[in-house]
């Protein structure tokens, strides 16, 4: 039945400039404490096994799972948006967590501000391969990726000795979050212009 008078026409929707400044709040004021919440749990777990044991476990494992979820969890209440629009603001949200975090280890931490620069916009594009899988309706496959690209960057940062891995890993992620932007289009993520009204 395709009864116009039923129907209920979904305009796509592109974020203003205020919208997009809110998502890139919500990487510091939602992604950042529910990180922070996560960690105490896994620091706690962690915190019966030697030091190095537990950094690896806690750093390398538990931290990248957390974060990529922590990043995405803002964008999922998403509607009527483009698959270019979520993953801009996806790309925002990020932004946003890896500035807080540049804040909190340079400034908090004490650790060299070249050290963390590379970290913002690794969180940047992190999200928006995740974004790209919220709007192809495959979240969790490209969770994993940007779980994955997490880990070995964390898992490399740890050991001094692996910088050109970290470097290419994390110029991997960024190309990567390119190509998939530029495959992305002005389509409306759930794919319908128009929901039957009951």
């Amino acid at each position: 039945m395709d009864d116009k008078s039923n129907c209920l026409i979904i305009e796509p929707h592109k974020p203003d400039l205020k919208e997009k400044l809110f998502f890139f709040i919500s990487g510091i004021i939602v992604s950042v404490p529910l990180t922070l919440f996560f960690g105490t749990f896994t620091t706690t777990l962690t915190s019966v096994l030697p030091f190095f044991y537990a950094q690896i476990l806690s750093v390398v494992i538990f931290t990248p799972f957390i974060e990529e979820f922590a990043k995405a969890y803002p964008l999922f209440y998403r509607h009527g948006e483009t698959e270019k629009s979520i993953i801009t603001l996806g790309f925002l949200v990020g932004l946003g967590f890896g500035i807080a975090e540049f804040f909190v280890y340079v400034f908090g931490l004490g650790v060299p501000f070249y050290i963390r620069l590379p970290g913002i916009l690794f969180h940047a594009t992190s999200t928006t391969i995740v974004a790209y899988g919220i709007a192809k309706k495959r979240p969790f496959f490209f969770y994993l990726i940007a779980v994955g690209l997490h880990l070995l960057i964390n898992f490399t940062a740890i050991f001094d000795r692996y910088l050109f891995a970290y470097i290419a890993l994390n110029l991997g992620t960024y190309i990567l979050s390119w190509i998939l932007y530029n495959k992305s289009s002005d389509n409306i993520v759930n794919g319908k212009k128009c929901t039957y009204l009951d």
